[in-house]
C-alpha cells in the first residue's frame, strides 16, 4: 500500500499501483480432457476491466485465449483441458490496458485417465443390502484416489447427493462395498395418479470423480417389502384372509395371511400401498 507523508488538510491525489497478485489453479494436478478452474486475483483493478488468458504447456505451445472481465479485482473461469497437452498446464493473465501480465505455477498434468466399466452387483436393491461397486481406472498410478459419489436419480436430471467417500485405486481398479439405507419416507413417492409422467421407481448411480474427470454407473433401482398382519381390535389373529394390494405404480397383488394373520410381500414398489381384505369390509393404508 502506497505511503504518503504531508500536511492533513492539504487535498493530494495519490496514484494507485494496478496489480496482479496471483494466477491460481482450482486444482493442483489434472487430466488432459478433465475440468479446471483458474482464478485471477488483481488490486486496483476496476470492475469491467479486460483480462485475457492464455493457456499452455511446458513446452510453451498455446492451446486457447480466454477473454473476459474483471469484477471486484477478481476473475473465474472453468476450462476443460487441453486433450494434447503434456506435463504441466500454464495460464498467462494479461491486462494489456495496464501493462501488466503474470503467469501461474505448473498444473501437473496426468496422463490421459479413463473412467470406465463402472457396474453395480446388482440391478436391485432393498433395505441392508451390501453392494459392491467397481470402476476401471486407465492412466493413474495405483495409490491414487478417486471419489466414489451416490446419487438418487431422478428423471428431470435434479439429482440427489446421498453420500461421498474416497476409494483407492489397486491394479487401476477401484472395488468398494456401500450398504443401501432409504432414508426418506416412503409416503413421499408420489404415485401413478399422483405424478404426471405416472409412477417413478426410486433409482440410484454412482459417479467416480478423480485427476478432473467423471463417469457414472449404469441405475440401481430400489425395492421395498410389506409385512401384513391382521387381528381383531381385541388382538385376536385372524387367520387366512384373502387381500389385494394396491400397489402405488397402479398394479396390484393378491394374496393370503397365513394362519398367524400374517402375509409378507417382497419386492413391491415403494411408497403408499392400499391392502384390500376381499373377504372383509376392512381397508387398511400402509406407507
Amino acid at each position: 500500500m502506497p505511503e504518503h507523508k504531508g500536511q492533513t488538510d492539504e487535498l493530494t491525489k495519490i496514484k494507485l499501483e494496478s496489480t496482479i497478485e496471483q494466477v491460481l489453479w482450482t486444482k493442483n494436478s489434472a487430466t488432459p480432457g478433465g475440468e479446471v478452474g483458474i482464478e485471477v486475483f488483481t488490486k486496483f483493478v476496476g470492475n469491467n476491466s479486460d483480462i485475457k488468458i492464455e493457456i499452455s504447456d511446458s513446452s510453451g505451445k498455446n492451446f486457447e485465449t480466454i477473454k473476459g472481465k474483471l469484477s471486484g479485482n477478481h476473475f473465474w473461469k472453468q476450462i476443460i483441458v487441453p486433450k494434447k497437452a503434456k506435463d504441466e498446464l500454464f495460464a498467462e493473465a494479461k491486462l494489456s490496458k495496464h501493462s501488466l501480465s503474470k503467469k501461474s505455477s505448473g498444473l501437473h498434468l496426468f496422463p490421459l485417465v479413463e473412467i470406465k466399466n463402472l457396474k453395480w452387483d446388482k440391478q436391485d436393491a432393498r433395505r441392508g443390502d451390501i453392494l459392491k461397486l467397481t470402476a476401471e481406472i486407465k492412466g493413474l498410478a495405483d495409490g491414487n484416489e478417486a471419489e466414489i459419489q451416490i446419487w438418487e436419480h431422478d428423471a428431470d436430471e435434479a439429482h440427489d447427493l446421498v453420500t461421498k467417500f474416497p476409494v483407492t485405486i489397486r491394479n487401476q481398479k477401484l472395488e468398494t462395498e456401500w450398504e443401501f439405507v432409504y432414508v426418506d419416507d416412503t409416503d413421499d413417492i408420489p404415485t401413478e395418479e399422483e405424478r404426471e409422467n405416472g409412477y417413478q421407481w426410486p433409482e440410484y448411480f454412482f459417479r467416480v470423480v478423480c485427476a478432473g474427470k467423471s463417469n457414472d454407473s449404469g441405475l440401481l433401482k430400489f425395492k421395498d417389502w410389506i409385512e401384513i398382519r391382521l387381528q381383531t381390535p381385541e388382538g385376536n389373529i385372524i387367520p387366512n384372509a384373502n387381500y389385494v394390494l394396491h400397489l402405488p405404480d397402479s398394479s396390484e397383488r393378491r394374496g393370503q395371511t397365513n394362519s398367524d394373520g400374517i402375509a409378507r410381500e417382497e419386492d413391491v414398489p415403494p411408497g403408499g400401498i392400499r391392502v384390500e381384505f376381499t373377504d372383509r369390509d376392512n381397508y387398511f393404508f400402509f406407507e
